[in-house]
């Protein structure tokens, strides 16, 4: 009784594939392109966290349980964020609009005031 193997049910040839179409395939990878788009990545989630913490620090200010002195203090530390954001994203090269991820439906995840 001998069996009959099918072609689409061949083992691999241990010495490698026979045709260079068989190869697997490599990635390309530029290490710029990889670490610009880790750098906006990470920027993008500091940058929801740093507006979420701005229209926090707004609302308590608009309730009113926050002295002059705070309002000063939050003001000046909200402005310091900005700017080491803004200095962060000129050191990636980076853009607001390449920070601002586009959700289909949703919208943009950073809404521009």
């Amino acid at each position: 009784m001998s069996i009959e193997r099918r072609p689409d049910h061949r083992r691999p040839d241990p010495r490698g594939p026979r045709d260079p179409r068989d190869r697997p395939r490599r990635l390309e990878v530029d290490e710029e392109s990889v670490r610009k788009s880790l750098a906006g990545l990470v920027l993008t989630i500091v940058e929801l966290l740093r507006q979420l913490m701005e229209r926090q620090a707004l609302r308590r200010v608009d309730q009113g349980g926050v002295s002059d002195e705070q309002i000063e203090k939050l003001g000046l530390t909200l402005m310091a964020l900005e700017k080491n954001m803004d200095e962060l994203r000129e050191h990636f090269g980076l853009t607001e609009d390449d920070l601002n991820l586009d959700l289909g439906p949703l919208g943009p995840l950073l809404p521009r005031d």
